[in-house]
């Protein structure tokens, strides 16, 4: 099913509540703007929030002839989305699972989705480096064009945590696209000043120590916030905003090192 994807990004956080799904999301929202046609996968079994952000939760998954059909967000099918949360009857359903059972269902996500052709097939995956983690990276080891984009906040507690999902990946030879450093202070919707409420330059600082590239700051901004759960890109709705400002960049980044690997 992933013969047809050009390429697969992993968003990854040793930490949980540092914003991998916002980051996955719009990541996602701002490829298809863009042009692309691409595939997001929410494999976070126990907290699937892409369905509510991407205002989707009253979608269902269908089966056809050739696999799973996801969720499309669009008529022209320029973005799909798969998330375990479109199998739940409700939100507030938990999902009560053993690593086997969580198994299973991953490896059905990466092998029974009816994906068809893709430019990007984003990946949202739940924090540490747990069952889940060690499920997509046997799956997706021998995979060339799989890559890491790896979510951090500035604060000390959370760079800690990342550093191990830096070392989980290169153990398991997963290339490391670079680091986003989220809630990078918080930036006034009236003013645009940006006030450093934690420390900051801790992602920065973190891929300068571990020689990955560093991908930009992402502020706190609660213009963005509001876009949860309406679906909507922070590219087409608030453009100049820092935000969108940096997903333009990241979106650049993955655009030209994809010409000059081929």
């Amino acid at each position: 099913m992933l013969d047809e994807v050009k390429r697969i990004i992993l968003v990854l956080s040793g930490k949980g509540g540092v914003g991998k799904s916002t980051v996955s999301t719009q990541l996602a929202l701002t490829l298809k703007e863009s042009g692309f046609k691409v595939g997001l996968l929410d494999i976070d079994l126990c907290g699937p929030s892409v369905p509510h952000i991407l205002n989707l939760e009253d979608q269902n998954v269908h089966q056809g002839p050739d696999g799973w059909v996801p969720v499309y967000m669009d008529s022209e099918q320029r973005l799909g989305v798969m998330s375990i949360g479109f199998l739940l009857k409700s939100r507030n359903d938990a999902v009560v699972w053993r690593g086997p059972k969580k198994t299973s269902m991953i490896k059905q996500f990466l092998e029974d989705v009816s994906w068809q052709e893709l430019d990007y097939l984003i990946i949202d995956t739940p924090p540490g480096t747990s069952d889940e983690h060690i499920t997509v990276m046997e799956n997706l080891r021998n995979v060339p064009q799989c890559s890491a984009i790896i979510v951090t906040t500035p604060q000390q507690v959370a760079i800690e945590d990342v550093r191990k999902e830096i070392t989980f990946c290169r153990k398991t030879g997963i290339p490391i696209f670079g680091i986003i450093e989220n809630m990078s202070g918080y930036e006034c919707p009236n003013c645009s000043e940006c006030t450093n409420i934690f420390s900051s330059g801790g992602g920065e600082s973190l891929a300068e120590i571990s020689k990955i590239t560093f991908l930009g700051k992402v502020p706190i901004d609660p213009r963005v916030g509001m876009l949860a759960g309406k679906g909507q890109a922070a590219v087409t709705e608030l453009p100049d905003s820092t935000t969108s400002k940096v997903f333009i960049k990241l979106v650049k980044m993955l655009s030209d090192s994809a010409v000059s690997n081929s």
